[in-house]
Parts: C-alpha cells; sequence; structure tokens
C-alpha cells in the first residue's frame, strides 16, 4: 500500500482468530494504548477475535485498567506468555484462576526471541533461568496447570548446561511510534524508550504476518530523516494516528522533553527524601555504588537509590541503566519507570539485554520480597499473586555484584530514627526471611558457588551470602539482635564477627559520598573479582563463561 494510515478500527479487524499478538510498552511507555482499547471494542461488539496468543515482555498495563487489562478476557485470550505481570493483574488472575494458558519468561530473553524469530532461528541459547523457577527441573516458566506445552528445554553443551528457549511466531506486532510517513516509516523522537520495536516488527514481517504502528502525527513522504526512522516502512503494514488521551509518554507523564532527550534538566534543585525506611536502605545501598562503574536499579524498594546518588552528587560518577534500554542520566520511579532524564544513550531492549547478559553490569540493586536460609529470593510469585519476574532474573544471575534491598518486615511495619538510633515503633506482620522461598526467582547456593557477592540490605541489618547461607554481617544503632532480628526469622543465620552499620546512614544530613578517583588498579569498567567456575580449578572465569555446573544437587 503506498498510504498505510488506518483507523483504530480497521487496523484491528485485520487480527483473525488464534492470532499470537505481541504488544510493546513497559509499564505505560511506548504501549499502544489506542491500538489496545480499539481490540478491546471490536471483542465486546462482535466476541471476536478469539484465542489470541498474547506475548509480552515487560507489563504492558498500569495495575488498573489501561494497557493489557483492557483485553483480559477469557475467550479473547487463550495463551499469554509474559515477562512481568505485575501491572496487569487482570491478565494475571486469568492465570492464577486456570483460565488461560500462561507463562513466566525472563523479560530479557523474551525480547531475544523477538530477535530470533525474525532471524527464524529455532530459539534462544542462554544460561539465563538456570536454578530458577524457569528451568524445565522446576516450573519451567508454566504458571498453571492448564499450560502443558513445554517451551523450555534443558541443554548439554560440552560440559555445561544452557537453557534453550523455544522460538515462536509473530502473527500481529502493536508497536507505537512518534512520527510517520504515509508509507509507514516510524520515527521515535518524543518516545521515551525504543524497546523491542523494531524487533518485533521484523519477527512479524518475516513470520508473513502484520505489524501496526501507534503514532501521534503524519509527516509527508520523503520528510523523514532516514537516520531518525527507528521501524522502517518495509516492515509496517497499518498507521493509526492515536488521540492524545491514548498516547501519553508514560502512564504518569503526557509530555516531558526531558524524557525524549529533547532538553536537559537539572537535578540540583531535587528535593531530599525523607528519613525513613526507604531512605536508610538505599543509603546503605548507595554505599556499595562502584564509581565508574554500571549499574542497574530494579523497580520499587531499589528506585530510592538513584535519589540518594543525586543527593550525595555522585550521579556524574556512575553510570545508571534499566533494562528498559536507558543508558546513564536519572532513572524515573512509579508509572514513569523505565524513563530517565539526562540519558547518555537510549538502547533497543534486546541490546541493553546482551550487555547485561554479557556481564556488562558492576553492580544491580533488586528487591526482596522473601529470603531463605540459602540465600535464595523470590520476588515473581506469592500464592495467588502474580508479579513476574520481568528482568529479574538477566539482571540478579549475570551482575558481578548484587544488592538485594527491602524492609526486614511488611504488612504495617513502622519505624523511625531519633539522635541517630533505629527504634522499631510496629513489628511488620509478614516476615520477609522465611524457611523456604514460594519460588526460586534468584538462585542463592547457585550465586555462592559462582562466586557472586550478594547483600541483602534492610534498614536494621545486613546479611551477606556465604557458601553456607546467610550471614549477618551488620546491625543498625539501636538493634538488639535477639529481640529485633533472630526472633523474627524461622532461621538462625551464620553470625560471626557483626560490625555497625554506617552511622551516617541514619542522620539527617547528607552522608558525603564526595566524588573519588578510579582506583588505578581497577580494570577499565570499575569490576570486582570474575565470577568463578566452582568446577575448575582456574582460579576465575570470564563473567560470560561462569560455570553452572553446581547446579542440579540445589533442584528438587
Amino acid at each position: 500500500m503506498k498510504n498505510k494510515i488506518r483507523t483504530a478500527e480497521e487496523a484491528v479487524a485485520l487480527i483473525r482468530n488464534g492470532d499470537v499478538v505481541s504488544c510493546s510498552g513497559f509499564v505505560g511507555t511506548g504501549t499502544p494504548e489506542e491500538l489496545i482499547a480499539a481490540l478491546e471494542r471490536r471483542y465486546v461488539s462482535t466476541d471476536g477475535p478469539r484465542d489470541l496468543t498474547l506475548v509480552f515482555a515487560a507489563a504492558c498495563g498500569d495495575g488498573k485498567e489501561r494497557g493489557l487489562n483492557r483485553i483480559a478476557r477469557n475467550g479473547l485470550i487463550r495463551r499469554a506468555i509474559g515477562g512481568h505481570w505485575s501491572l496487569v493483574p487482570k491478565l494475571a488472575k486469568l492465570a492464577m484462576d486456570n483460565q488461560i494458558e500462561a507463562y513466566n519468561l525472563p523479560l530479557g530473553t523474551i525480547s531475544h526471541l523477538y530477535r530470533d524469530s525474525a532471524a527464524h532461528k529455532a530459539g534462544t541459547l542462554t544460561k539465563v533461568g538456570l536454578g530458577t523457577f524457569v528451568d524445565p527441573r522446576q516450573d519451567g516458566g508454566k504458571i498453571n496447570a492448564r499450560t502443558k506445552e513445554d517451551l523450555v528445554y534443558l541443554m548439554q553443551i560440552g560440559s555445561e548446561e544452557w537453557l534453550f528457549y523455544k522460538a515462536f511466531k509473530i502473527d500481529v506486532a502493536l508497536i507505537r511510534g512518534t512520527t510517520a510517513d504515509p508509507e509507514g516509516n516510524i520515527t521515535m523522537e518524543r518516545e521515551a524508550l525504543l524497546l523491542d520495536a523494531q524487533a518485533a516488527a521484523m519477527a512479524a514481517r518475516n513470520s508473513n504476518g502484520l505489524v501496526i504502528a501507534q503514532v501521534e502525527r503524519i509527516a509527508s513522504s520523503g520528510s523523514l530523516d532516514a537516520r531518525r526512522v527507528v521501524v522502517p516502512g518495509m516492515l509496517v503494514d497499518c498507521v493509526v494516528v492515536a488521540p492524545g488521551a491514548t498516547h501519553w509518554q508514560t502512564y504518569a507523564t503526557d509530555y516531558s522533553p526531558a524524557y525524549s532527550g529533547e532538553i536537559r534538566v537539572p537535578i540540583d534543585a531535587i528535593p531530599a527524601l525523607p528519613l525513613n525506611e526507604r531512605k536508610l536502605i538505599a543509603r546503605r545501598c548507595a554505599l556499595e555504588l562502584p564509581r565508574g562503574g554500571v549499574i542497574n536499579l530494579g523497580i520499587g524498594m531499589p528506585e530510592t537509590v538513584a535519589a540518594v546518588a543525586a543527593e550525595e552528587r555522585i550521579l556524574d560518577d556512575l553510570t545508571l541503566t534499566a533494562e528498559s534500554g536507558v543508558v546513564g542520566g536519572l532513572l524515573q520511579g512509579g508509572l514513569d519507570f523505565g524513563a530517565g532524564i539526562n540519558a547518555q544513550a537510549l538502547l533497543h531492549q534486546n541490546q541493553q539485554i546482551d550487555f547485561y547478559d554479557g556481564g556488562g553490569l558492576d553492580l544491580a540493586c533488586l528487591g526482596m520480597a522473601q529470603v531463605d536460609r540459602a540465600g535464595n529470593v523470590n520476588v515473581s510469585r506469592f500464592g495467588s499473586h502474580l508479579a513476574g519476574a520481568g528482568g529479574f532474573i538477566n539482571i540478579s544471575q549475570n551482575a558481578r555484584q548484587l544488592v538485594f534491598a527491602g524492609t526486614f518486615t511488611a504488612d504495617g511495619g513502622a519505624s523511625c530514627v531519633e539522635g541517630g538510633v533505629l527504634q522499631i515503633v510496629a513489628e511488620g506482620r509478614t516476615s520477609k526471611f522465611v524457611k523456604a522461598v514460594e519460588q526460586i526467582t534468584f538462585n542463592g547456593p547457585l550465586a555462592a558457588a559462582r562466586g557472586q557477592s550478594v547483600l541483602y540490605v534492610t534498614e536494621r541489618c545486613v546479611f551477606k551470602l556465604q557458601p553456607e547461607g546467610l550471614q549477618l554481617i551488620e546491625v543498625a544503632p539501636g538493634i538488639d539482635i535477639e529481640r529485633d532480628l533472630l526472633s523474627h526469622m524461622p532461621f538462625r543465620p551464620i553470625i560471626g564477627d557483626v560490625t555497625p552499620m554506617d552511622p551516617r546512614i541514619y542522620q539527617l544530613n547528607p552522608m558525603g559520598l564526595a566524588p573519588m578517583p578510579l582506583d588505578p588498579r581497577r580494570s577499565n569498567h570499575c569490576a570486582g573479582p570474575a565470577l568463578k567456575d566452582p568446577a575448575s580449578s582456574k582460579p576465575e572465569f570470564s563473567r560470560t563463561d561462569a560455570a553452572f555446573r553446581v547446579l542440579s544437587h540445589t533442584l528438587k
């Protein structure tokens, strides 16, 4: 077609029963809200299409009604393959109620599956997921009993274990950009992220499928700068111009020129955070930030570390990144999560994951919901609540240094700081430390055997991962080990030399983390020791070759 501009209704009318539909988006950034809404309207009015397979890497939703929550309808969806589920609770309920077939695969692996599907490869070969619930010796990524087909296989190559994720065709790719011309060339100059729009479009095109792009404006033919075109028109079948209400830059922000890189904004005026539990934890995590290092900060509690780094005036000494593709600058939180201000670069999501999987992260700070004696962490599933792993597995498994952050207890707990001393006002009804995690999103014994440096930071203490399990290494001022820690844990950690947590954490003024020169003995990327292969006599392996030979005895 010379002119590919269509209405949303005309475009989604081309989706057929049984199609595999991929949807771009990271929370609300890059989410084609108008296309999803049009698909919802079509199904409500015509009872079709039916039995779709829905594929998404990050959760395209706001935790309530928007995004993929609109089309979480039994009959419309037969199967869902997703990386992060927490912000699509209506879809997650269908999965947990055994109403649809459902899989939770690592976000980064789904990004790579788009690319590998486009190349007509059999699938994605990686070590990401070994020892977690994605491993076929555990759940194989299957969410419920209704889900039978294996998408993940264990493979032995030489002496090493790998996971193979089976590729699948994409019949329809729903993507989003900023500007299109009548030929379907798409630019993204006002978008906060690139995500996987290009790879998903190529996967659909090479499966003889359909690519529908939502944009906010149309340019005349031949007027777009070829170097700014992210998705070329040869991949695009339909272009839909969305009204402003369904084309916000994120779910929280209509448009910020700082998110799109149009301008840089001063960050010195960002107000300091109150001295609450979140800030206490973020301050202790910030003490681990390697100057000159490349860092990932996860959603939730770790988001606060960026604000502390800004307050301490050390952001210029760090390169903060997010799995969404942001490199540098100040990462955002809440419904703006995934976006950043003053970024140095934006990568396609699958490229960022290549960097992560290859060991490019010097440090990652991630949340923790459940931790057991062995150091296993669960952030993906709790009883009837399905959160999903998102990029957690890619990040946690491959970062050289790892810091998990979270309050010691949850659900009603409260504490305060008086005179530099931490006081527990009320204990939470739920302990983060459990006998056994409900699902393994991070495998502690495997990480310990590989020599990965892992800390578990709370407002009242710090644990370190050892081959024998968790070791208590630091306690906050005012905290009694027996009364405030051990009495709320179902297991006794290793207790040796316990030191006080840095008193600066519990003071009102900034800690004074002044910029520091790089240690000349450190490598050019500021990384710590390489991860070790526990089955080898060699002293160390590169990050990409760290072995997993101790895996089998840790799996049940």
